[in-house]
């Protein structure tokens, strides 16, 4: 029912393709019109797009990966879900970010409270990330995941909080009666476990239970108003956004970001307007899970990351219209939340969660394959490898690694945190060697290390909010957990990954002794996912039952102890004889569809306004004596690219590509460059706009 018109032109190509990759499941239950299927609904989205130049971005952590422009844009899009009696209420907000740290949430939840009064808390507010890697960063409040962005970046930051609460503010706003339909399926042919032999380190007993090594189950919700009308959809599913490399320095949505923006182009979303539909491909147990679906974890499908990622997110989008359109079963029932902030530095876990025998966490540190990187983006570092234990690099051995340690032991920003100072932590932690002690960060630890655990119920539904990447079989065996307690015959469970806050990895225990990269990221030491399985059943006990649960421990806030180690746009300059808009290099004359038309303008710093909710570029078509906008630069057929001409000058290009779609009418167009520059003598910034030549596309 959510089809639009350019799909049925695909017709049987699409509809073969579908069945190709597509199992679904429909629901036991058909519609009926009762109360306890009426909720009432609002879905709601932003701009979140941030510094498009001169910001490293947050995932790969390569110093070498900054921001140069624009792919697609970044946006929150948020969900508010209410009983009938509007007596309790959930907010799920999926956000084109790397990461979701607990300095952005802190700061979502007050402006809400300073809005609303309490009717939205850390209890009912789920915040979560798509895991984009091609985002700028520096919104954490943490020293590991700021220091290669050289620091905290309010501005970036800012941008990030407003747009995730605009969205919610959105939501809330266009809230009406409606229904839920929910599906589930398979989709083939797009992930793969990127960690083979840690999985396969997990019992074979276990194994045998699954048919796959990754979680290949998409879960989509749509929602729906009472008169029939499309509100907006929202799916997990559990894919790393890694299928832009980390050479790539232009902003985008990565895979999820490019299927919701294929979902809310065929539902005519106008991003502009406070009402639109909106379609989140939200993340689950993702850990172990590349799209990079050939070869070492670092090639995707097709000739480049552009294709891949198109791939990978035409598969998701695909597959979410699928389930949709098929969907028999709605969510039923009451709305409800739990929310707990656990310290997770010395959990006592019990025998039932751990080996038999009672268990410990452990203070926050990485282990030495952490700085290895992941298949996905390795960090080419020689001294390191997967797989190094301490068995290998036992604790007071000279390796290439203690000595470097020793090196940066003497500074004092790394001193504190240096592994081979805590021969205790080494204990604990084993196999893990530890490279960095980030708990011991001074004045303050580098990772969090209370956490807040969350689930939220819409109906049959649970959502179970981890601030972590869970891995595949650790995803499974926290919801097998929360399944257990529930005892919920109707019960459908999802993994929320990368929620709340970011806290890296968690892995099995029998992943962990492998001490992969996602095994050296386990923060807590290998009985980590046992704590997380032992807590949220404590969780679900109390959703269960309707007893309370204590907030527990106010994690620090960081907001006033930042620092950035970047500057600002000193001014921005011209050659003489030039104005800012001016052509350096202009359009052909004509084009063929297929080809790609590029300008290139004399321009003024993005930072200068981030043009959010708004566009650098505009591709427009002649139509009698008007222009008509064709494409701006979050479409996916654009591209805005930022660069100085000199480094450290203070004169800079813009270059605008046009990829013209087989698609486009035949006609008259021309590229239109919107920026800003910086004044030198007044420091005031002044907008300019950059036209090209026209162009026939024949």
């Amino acid at each position: 029912m959510l089809r639009k018109k350019f799909l049925f032109t695909k017709g049987l190509l699409i509809l073969a393709l579908l069945l190709s990759t597509i199992l679904s499941v429909p629901g036991p239950s058909a519609y009926a019109d009762t109360p306890d299927d009426v909720y009432n609904i609002g879905a709601g989205i932003y701009d979140i797009t941030g510094d498009a130049a001169e910001v490293r971005m947050m995932g790969y952590a390569s110093t070498d990966q900054i921001t140069a422009g624009i792919h697609t844009r970044l946006r929150s899009r948020a969900f508010v879900i209410g009983d009938a009696a509007n007596t309790n209420r959930v907010v799920f907000v999926s956000a084109d970010l790397g990461i979701m740290p607990r300095s952005v949430t802190q700061k979502v939840v007050e402006k809400l409270q300073a809005k609303f009064g309490g009717l939205y808390s850390d209890r009912n507010v789920l915040v979560s990330s798509t895991h984009t890697h091609a985002g700028p960063g520096g919104y954490s409040h943490y020293a590991l995941y700021n220091i290669t962005i050289l620091g905290f970046i309010k501005e970036n930051f800012d941008v990030i909080v407003n747009g995730i609460y605009q969205s919610i503010v959105n939501a809330h706003n266009n809230m009406e009666p409606g229904h839920i339909a929910i599906n589930r399926g398979q989709l083939e042919g797009v992930s793969v476990n990127r960690s083979l032999d840690a999985y396969h380190n997990n019992p074979a007993s276990e194994i045998q239970n699954y048919t796959d090594d990754v979680d290949k189950t998409m879960t989509s919700l749509n929602f729906i108003n009472t008169s029939g009308q499309p509100i907006g959809t929202l799916n997990w599913f559990a894919l790393h956004g890694t299928s832009m490399s980390k050479y790539n320095t232009l902003i985008s949505g990565d895979n999820k970001g490019y299927a919701s923006y294929l979902y809310e182009k065929s539902m005519n979303t106008d991003y502009s307007n406070t009402k639109t539909f909106v379609a989140a491909f939200a993340q689950s147990n993702e850990g172990d899970v590349s799209p990079n679906i050939y070869g070492n974890g670092v090639k995707g499908y097709g000739n480049n990351e552009f294709e891949s990622t198109e791939y990978a997110g035409r598969k998701q989008y695909e597959a979410a219209v699928q389930l949709n359109d098929t969907a028999t079963q709605y969510l039923s029932g009451s709305v409800d939340f739990r929310h707990q902030f656990v310290n997770f530095e010395n959990i006592s876990v019990a025998p039932e969660y751990a080996d038999g025998t009672e268990r410990h966490t452990a203070p926050a540190a990485m282990g030495y394959s952490f700085a290895t990187g992941a298949e996905d983006g390795p960090s080419d570092i020689a001294m390191f490898h997967e797989g190094m234990t301490q068995d290998d690099y036992p604790f007071g051995s000279a390796n290439a690694v203690s000595v470097t340690q020793a090196f940066i032991g003497i500074t004092p920003f790394f001193g504190p945190i240096v592994g081979t100072y805590y021969p205790e932590l080494w204990s604990l932690h084993y196999p893990k060697p530890i490279l960095f002690a980030t708990s011991k960060g001074q004045p303050y630890p580098w990772t969090p290390n209370v956490l807040p655990l969350q689930i939220l119920k819409i109906g049959q539904l649970r959502i179970i909010a981890v601030p972590a990447e869970f891995t595949t079989m650790a995803g499974r065996r926290l919801i097998n957990t929360v399944q257990s307690i529930t005892d919920d015959p109707d019960g459908l469970y999802v993994i929320a990954g990368l929620s709340n806050t970011y806290s890296d990895y968690v892995t099995t225990k029998e992943e962990y002794d492998t001490q992969n990269y996602e095994g050296a990221s386990t923060l807590f030491g290998p009985w980590t996912l046992a704590a997380y399985q032992q807590k949220f059943a404590d969780l679900a006990a109390s959703l269960k039952n309707g007893t309370p649960l204590d907030n527990g421990p106010t994690p620090i806030d960081l907001s006033n102890k930042q620092n950035n180690f970047q500057t600002g746009v000193v001014f921005d300059d011209v050659p003489i004889g030039k104005q800012f808009g001016s052509i350096v290099q202009n359009v052909e004359p004509s084009y063929n569809k297929g080809d790609v038309a590029t300008v290139t303008f004399w321009g003024g710093h993005p930072k200068n306004d981030l043009k959010t909710q708004s566009t650098f570029l505009e591709v427009q078509r002649k139509d009698g004596d008007k222009w008509t906008v064709v494409s701006r630069d979050w479409d996916w057929d654009t591209k805005y690219i930022w660069k100085r001409v000199t480094p450290g000058g203070t004169t800079s290009q813009v270059t605008i590509e046009w990829n013209i779609p087989q698609e486009a009418a035949s006609g008259t167009y021309r590229i239109v460059h919107y920026g800003n520059y910086k004044n030198g003598w007044d420091q005031k910034i002044y907008p300019y706009t950059g036209t090209s030549s026209t162009f026939i596309v024949n």
